[in-house]
C-alpha cells in the first residue's frame, strides 16, 4: 500500500527547517533525522536541491530583501528561490511553488505569508533582471563559499571550474559487490531482472541510476551488496596489494590490521570480504561505531570493535604492533560534496587548517604501532592538496623510515578520474569513469615501514 501523499507546503516547511539547521551549523543528515519519517524522503530530495543552489538563492534574496528576515522565514525564501532556479528546471511549476511556500509560511506565522508572497512574486516578475545583477558574483555562479573557490583555483588551476560544477550534480547509487556471496556479473543480472538500470564500475562495483532506496535493491538485505562509491572501494585492495579480485593479498591469513577511523564500516567490511584478517575497527564515537557493527552483522563478518581516540594507541593496541593500518582520516569531505551538498556551507577555511593538524597528529601517533615491513594506507575524501599530497610530503620529511609504494595520489572527480603529477609515484590511475560514471574525489598514499 502506497503511503499517503504529503502536501508540498509541508515538505517545503520541513525543507526550510533543514536549511535553517544547516545555516546554524548542523549537518543536513542530523536535520533530516528530526523530520517525520513519512516526510523524510521528499524533504531530503528538496533539501539536496536547495543545498546545491543555496549560494545563488542567497544572492537573489539579498537583492530582493537587503535586510534578512527572521531565520526560518529566510530559510523558506532561500528554499523556494533555490528550487525555482534549480539547474535543469524547477521540480514543480513556478506558481505551485510560490503558492505552496506561502501556505507553508502561513502555517508557521500567518503574518509572514503576505511577506513571502510579495517577495517570491516580485522575483517571478523581475527574474531576468535579478539574474543579471547577481550573475558575476562567485557565490551565485558557483554555489560555493569564496574561500573554497579560491582554494580549488590555487590547488587545481586547470580543473577548478569542473570540480565546482561536479559538486552540483546528482550522484547515482554506487554499490560494492561482496565476492564472498556473489559475483559482479550475478549482481548485475539480479539488478537488471528487477528492472533497474545498472552497469559495472571498477573490479568490485556496480552502479544504479537513477538511484533507489537500498530496501529496493536485490541482494542488499542478504549482504551481497553495500553502498560505497567506487573511489572508496579502492582502499581495501590498495592496502592488501590487490588490483583485481583474483589477486592474493600480501598479508598472511590472520594478519593484524587496524582500521583507525572505521565508521560507518564500509572499508572495514571490504577488508574482511577480501581476506582472512584479524581486524581492529576503531572509532572515537561509540554511536558511529554501532553503525560499523550493523554493517558487519548484515554481511556476516566479524571485527574487534573499540571506541577510542586513534591517537591514544595504548587504549587499543594491546602492546602489539599491527601488520597494516588503514587511516581514513577526518577531512573536509571536499571530494564528496555531490553526496553531501551541505558540506560546503558547514566548513570554514579555519576548519581545513585544524583538520590538517589532526591528520598529521594521527599519522605521527599511528606510525610507531605499525610493524616493521608493514604498510599504512592514508586516505581522505578530499580534493584539497593540504589534506593529500602536501600532508604526505610533510610526513615523509618527518619520518625517515617511511617509503612510498605505488598509489593513486589525488583522484579528481573528472572523466577517467585522472591522477595528477606527483601523486601516483608512477602508478596508473584507476579507470573509474565507466559509461559516464565519475567517482568521488579521493586521495591515497601507501607507505611502507623499513625493517630495522
Amino acid at each position: 500500500m502506497n503511503p499517503p501523499s504529503i502536501p508540498l507546503a509541508r515538505l517545503l516547511a520541513h525543507t526550510a527547517d533543514a536549511v535553517q539547521a544547516v545555516r546554524a551549523g548542523r549537518s543536513l543528515n542530523d536535520a533530516l533525522r528530526a523530520c517525520p519519517a513519512g516526510a523524510r524522503p521528499g524533504t531530503q530530495a528538496l533539501a539536496f536541491d536547495a543545498m546545491r543552489r543555496l549560494g545563488h538563492a542567497e544572492c537573489l534574496r539579498r537583492r530582493l530583501v537587503p535586510r534578512a528576515p527572521a531565520p526560518w522565514t529566510d530559510a523558506l525564501l532561500l528554499t523556494a528561490l533555490s528550487l525555482l532556479e534549480r539547474s535543469g528546471g524547477a521540480p514543480y511549476p513556478d506558481h505551485t511553488l510560490v503558492d505552496q511556500a506561502v501556505e507553508a509560511a502561513k502555517a508557521r506565522d500567518r503574518r509572514s505569508g503576505a511577506f513571502v508572497n510579495a517577495v517570491l512574486r516580485r522575483f517571478l516578475r523581475e527574474r531576468e533582471a535579478l539574474r543579471a545583477q547577481v550573475r558575476a558574483q562567485p557565490l551565485s555562479q558557483w554555489d560555493h563559499p569564496q574561500w573554497w573557490i579560491e582554494r580549488l583555483r590555487a590547488d587545481w588551476p586547470e580543473h577548478w571550474q569542473d570540480l565546482l560544477a561536479f559538486d552540483n550534480t546528482r550522484a547515482p547509487l554506487a554499490l560494492r559487490v561482496n565476492l564472498r556471496r556473489t559475483t559482479q556479473a550475478r549482481a548485475l543480472e539480479r539488478l537488471r531482472e528487477a528492472g533497474l538500470s545498472a552497469w559495472p564500475a571498477g573490479p568490485w562495483g556496480v552502479v544504479v541510476d537513477p538511484p533507489r532506496p537500498v530496501h529496493e535493491i536485490p541482494g542488499f538485505a542478504e549482504g551481497e551488496l553495500s553502498v560505497q562509491d567506487t573511489a572508496a572501494q579502492l582502499a581495501a585492495p590498495l592496502l592488501l596489494g590487490m588490483q583485481a579480485p583474483v589477486d592474493r593479498p600480501w598479508l598472511a591469513p590472520g594478519a593484524r590490521v587496524l582500521d583507525a577511523c572505521a565508521a560507518p564500516g564500509g572499508k572495514t567490511a571490504h577488508l574482511l570480504e577480501l581476506a582472512e584478517l584479524d581486524v581492529v575497527a576503531l572509532d572515537v564515537d561509540p554511536d558511529r561505531l554501532a553503525r560499523v557493527q550493523d554493517t558487519l552483522g548484515r554481511l556476516g563478518l566479524h571485527a574487534t570493535l573499540c571506541a577510542a581516540d586513534a591517537r591514544e594507541t595504548a587504549a587499543y593496541s594491546g602492546g602489539r604492533p599491527f601488520d597494516a593500518i588503514l587511516l581514513d582520516a577526518p577531512c573536509s569531505a571536499s571530494g564528496i560534496v555531490r553526496r553531501h551538498p551541505d558540506v560546503r556551507w558547514l566548513r570554514r577555511a579555519s576548519d581545513v587548517e585544524a583538520l590538517v593538524r589532526l591528520q598529521a597528529e594521527l599519522l605521527d601517533r599511528l606510525w610507531p604501532v605499525l610493524a616493521p615491513g608493514g604498510r599504512l594506507l592514508y586516505c581522505t575524501c578530499s580534493v584539497f592538496r593540504a589534506e593529500g599530497e602536501e600532508q604526505i610530503d610533510a610526513f615523509l620529511q618527518r619520518q625517515s623510515q617511511a617509503r612510498r609504494l605505488p598509489a593513486p595520489g589525488h583522484l579528481l572527480p573528472m572523466p577517467h578520474n585522472q591522477t595528477e603529477p606527483g601523486g601516483s609515484q608512477g602508478a596508473a590511475a584507476p579507470a573509474a569513469d565507466v559509461q559516464g560514471f565519475r567517482a568521488d574525489g579521493f586521495y591515497y598514499a601507501l607507505l611502507q615501514k623499513h625493517n630495522g
